[in-house]
């Protein structure tokens, strides 16, 4: 498909030497100063991502959690888990002794140990070559001597209001006279530029011990919360082999539990075994397969997918041929599906996500997040950290495979990816959108290899998700009312998706031509670059 240069859009970068793609543009330009000055991937990641949990405290922050997969020139991979675990007290007993049923977003319960400065530090350690003094510069800058609100970040910041609101510290960390910041505005976060400070000069251990530590224990246990500085200096980083599995003819590297990446090589897995290329990649036939094999995979999702020490069966079992054929049998072309496996979904941005790859083909999938929007809204008041809420996944009572426990680590939305052919770089992508990533890899992923798309055109392309609880589709305001009424004839029910259903970047390699090709989403303030 070819851009129509006479409507609204944005072209691919095409670079030769190194190429980044985040979702704002100060982040791109740290990452592109520190590729310019001898960084590598890894490097420039780490200083974009600093500057976003600046510059996009809805989406990202040093209190949230990360995961990376980084890919080396001859296509050996390592994944990074940087997900937190729940704190040692935080058992169903306890809870209930507490009178917790439910672990709501802004609960304090809802806070797992931040898991990203110690894989940034471990990602550092095992690929970079640069420091955290030396990266942090600008999101320093940015924090202390003040930052412009962009379209997008204003734009969601309204929408979070009530919910700074309530509580005292982040309605005077966040709000101006009770409201949020309009676009253009500068922001200046002077606690939190010390805090990244002091992580420049002591690491990782600054943050998970000291005062840093101290700050945040307080903040939590004020409000109810079991953390204990003992739980923060526990805190480690897994290394990890990602999962892979082919996609014709295309080897597709998603990260094992507990995120949610064998979600999409399940949907791939489905979608496989029907002729996706033969059809209109804007008609109900599309979405409608797409959607029934997302409906079967995040049911498996709810059933199984947790903290691997926890699950019932191996995840290598769920992306097996036999139990991928099963699950595809349940799929009918004429009709949908009466039921799956219930849970209540819908498609959240609030999340970053980046890429890069470097003059020597280092390339990193980075994805770092608060879960919700401003995380549990909770932030340790001396110095600005702003805490995720990731263990809203959790269920407060037992026998779920999610159920809450001391140690350990909530599933997991947020999932980088990468893409081999016949076994060298190919694609280094994500997808940002909370519960919906898993179907976004598997539509960005099918917009390229079914449907021939470029990079760009496959983030830009419309989309679609699903509410399990509702019944319903969520379809963007680009999908036809013709493919509308395709998916109703179906037995679906559609309705208008309330914003942009997540966001996305992604570089196709390209080693034959030493060309790289990179995408950014314009439903957030996504911007790629390289030279």
């Amino acid at each position: 498909m070819k851009r129509d240069f006479q409507a609204p859009g944005r072209s691919p970068v095409f670079a030769r030497e190194a190429a980044a793609a985040t979702s704002h543009p100060l982040a791109t330009s740290a990452a592109l100063e520190v590729l310019q000055a001898g960084g590598n991937a890894v490097d420039a990641a780490i200083a974009a991502v600093a500057v976003q949990c600046v510059v996009e405290p809805h989406m990202t922050g040093i209190g949230g959690d990360c995961f990376a997969i980084v890919m080396e020139p001859d296509g050996r991979l390592t994944g990074f888990n940087g997900s937190g675990a729940a704190p040692r007290a935080a058992t169903p007993q306890k809870l209930a002794e507490l009178g917790v049923k439910d672990i709501t977003d802004t609960s304090p319960h809802a806070v797992t140990v931040p898991g990203a400065i110690r894989a940034w530090e471990t990602l550092l350690k095992a690929h970079g070559t640069k420091s955290f003094k030396s990266l942090f510069k600008r999101a320093i800058q940015y924090a202390r001597d003040g930052f412009p609100v962009a379209p997008r970040v204003a734009r969601d910041w309204a929408g979070d209001v009530d919910k700074l609101r309530a509580d005292e510290v982040s309605a005077a960390r966040y709000l101006i006279k009770g409201e949020a910041p309009k676009t253009g505005t500068v922001l200046k976060y002077p606690r939190l530029a010390d805090t990244l400070s002091a992580i420049a000069e002591g690491g990782a251990d600054a943050f998970y011990s000291g005062p840093v530590a101290d700050d945040i224990v307080s903040a939590l246990q004020s409000r109810g919360g079991l953390m204990t500085q003992d739980d923060l200096a526990a805190c480690h980083t897994t290394a990890v082999s990602p999962v892979l599995r082919d996609y014709k003819g295309h080897t597709v590297a998603e990260l094992p539990p507990n995120g949610q990446g064998i979600v999409a090589l399940i949907m791939l897995g489905i979608l496989e075994q029907f002729d996706l290329e033969s059809l209109d990649p804007l008609g109900p036939e599309r979405f409608h397969l797409e959607m029934e094999a997302a409906r079967l995979a995040y049911g498996v999702r709810e059933q199984f997918i947790t903290d691997p020490g926890y699950m019932d069966v191996c995840h290598t079992r769920l992306i097996g041929a036999d139990y991928i054929d099963q699950l595809a049998r349940q799929v009918s072309l004429t009709k949908r599906m009466d039921s799956v496996p219930a849970s209540a979904l819908a498609p959240q941005t609030d999340t970053v996500y980046l890429t890069i790859v470097d003059r020597d083909g280092l390339a990193v999938s980075f994805i770092n997040s608060l879960f919700s929007g401003f995380g549990s809204g909770i932030v340790a008041p001396e110095t600005g950290v702003l805490l995720h809420c990731r263990g809203s996944s959790f269920r407060a009572e037992p026998g779920h495979a999610n159920s809450i426990d001391g140690g350990k680590r909530p599933m997991h939305t947020i999932i980088p990816a990468m893409v081999l052919k016949e076994g060298a770089p190919f694609l280094s992508f994500g997808v940002m959108g909370g519960h919906y990533q898993a179907c976004g890899h598997a539509h960005v992923l099918t917009n390229i290899i079914d449907y021939g798309m470029d990079v760009q055109a496959a983030i830009d392309f419309p989309r679609m998700f699903f509410d399990i609880a509702s019944h319903e589709l969520q379809a963007e305001r680009l999908v036809p009312p013709s493919t509308l009424d395709g998916l109703r004839a179906l037995g679906h029910s559609v309705v208008p998706a309330s914003g942009p259903i997540g966001g996305s970047q992604a570089i196709m390699i390209d080693k034959a031509r030493h060309l790289l090709t990179a995408g950014s989403d314009p439903r957030k303030d996504g911007h790629a670059g390289g030279y």
